[in-house]
C-alpha cells in the first residue's frame, strides 16, 4: 500500500495536483470506478475552494470575521432595491457602484462591510480592508521611500473592492489626505469602494482640510453609490447632508422618502 501511494504522490506531482490526493486516494469510497473517480475530483475540488477562500481571507486583511446569521439589520435604512441579501450578493459591485455607511460607533458598519468581503472572497474577487488611517499612513511610508508605485501595484490594485474602515474618526495630515485623494481618484469607477464613516459629508473638510478636494472626493464617491444608514442613537442623522445625499439618490430613481 505504501508503494502505491508513493507512486500516486509522485503521479500527483507530475500532474501538479496536491500531494494530499494521493492520501485520499487511499480511502476514498465508490460503488463503480466511475463513482471513485468523481469522489475524488469532486474532493480535490473542495480541497481547492477551501485553500482559496482562506488565501484570499488571509489577504483582504480583515481585522476578524463573522457569521452572517450573527448580524441584525432591523436598525438599519437601506435605499430602495438595496438589501442585506443583495449587499452580500455584491449586486452593488456588479452595477459599478460603492457603498457608503453613515452611523455612530458600533452601529454594525464594520461588521457589515467585512461580511461583504467574506462574500466576494467565497467568489474569488479580490478585496483588501484598511481603516483609512493606517492606509494613509501606508501611502505616506511608502511615498518618501519611493514605493508608492510598488505599493499600489501590488497590494492595492489586485483588489476589485476597497474597503475603507473609520474615516473620519481622526483628523489626516495633508500630505496622507493628498495621497488618500490622488488613489480614489486613480481607481474612480474602476473599483467598487466601500466606505465607512461617521461623518456627515458637510464634516469631511475638518479631516481633510481642502475644501475643493473634499468635494471632489464627495462628488466621486456619491457619483454611483448606494448610501447605507446606521441611525443607532444619533438624533441628528435625519437632517445630516448624508441623509440628505440619500432622499436625492432615492428621487432621481423616483421613490418617495
Amino acid at each position: 500500500m505504501y508503494e502505491i501511494r508513493e507512486q500516486l504522490a509522485a503521479s500527483c506531482k507530475r500532474l501538479r495536483l496536491a500531494a494530499s490526493l494521493a492520501s485520499r486516494a487511499m480511502t476514498m469510497e465508490g460503488d463503480t470506478h466511475q463513482d471513485y473517480l468523481k469522489n475524488l475530483l469532486d474532493s480535490e475540488i473542495k480541497s481547492r475552494d477551501a485553500a482559496r477562500l482562506a488565501k484570499n481571507l488571509n489577504t483582504a486583511g480583515f481585522p476578524c470575521l463573522y457569521r452572517r446569521e450573527q448580524y441584525r439589520t432591523d436598525e438599519i435604512e437601506f435605499p430602495d432595491d438595496v438589501t442585506f441579501e443583495s449587499l452580500l450578493n455584491l449586486d452593488f459591485y456588479r452595477t459599478g457602484k460603492n457603498v457608503i455607511m453613515y452611523g455612530g460607533t458600533g452601529t454594525g458598519k464594520t461588521m457589515l462591510s467585512i461580511l461583504i468581503g467574506m462574500a466576494a472572497c467565497k467568489e474569488n474577487i479580490p478585496v483588501r480592508f484598511y481603516r483609512v488611517a493606517a492606509l494613509i499612513n501606508l501611502l505616506t511610508e511608502h511615498k518618501k521611500a519611493d514605493s508608492l508605485t510598488w505599493f499600489k501595484a501590488k497590494k492595492l490594485n489586485p483588489a476589485k473592492i476597497l474597503i475603507l474602515d473609520e474615516f473620519g474618526y481622526v483628523p489626516y495630515d495633508r500630505v496622507g489626505s493628498q495621497l488618500l485623494f490622488d488613489y480614489l481618484s486613480e481607481i474612480h469607477e474602476q473599483k467598487s469602494v466601500v466606505l465607512n464613516t461617521n461623518l456627515e459629508f458637510s464634516q469631511w473638510v475638518n479631516v481633510l482640510y481642502d475644501k475643493r478636494m473634499t468635494t471632489a472626493l464627495i462628488g466621486r464617491l456619491i457619483q454611483h453609490v448606494e448610501l447605507i444608514l446606521f441611525p443607532g442613537e444619533n438624533n441628528r442623522l435625519r437632517e445630516s447632508s448624508i441623509n440628505q445625499a440619500f432622499a436625492r439618490t432615492n428621487s432621481r430613481q423616483g421613490v418617495s422618502v
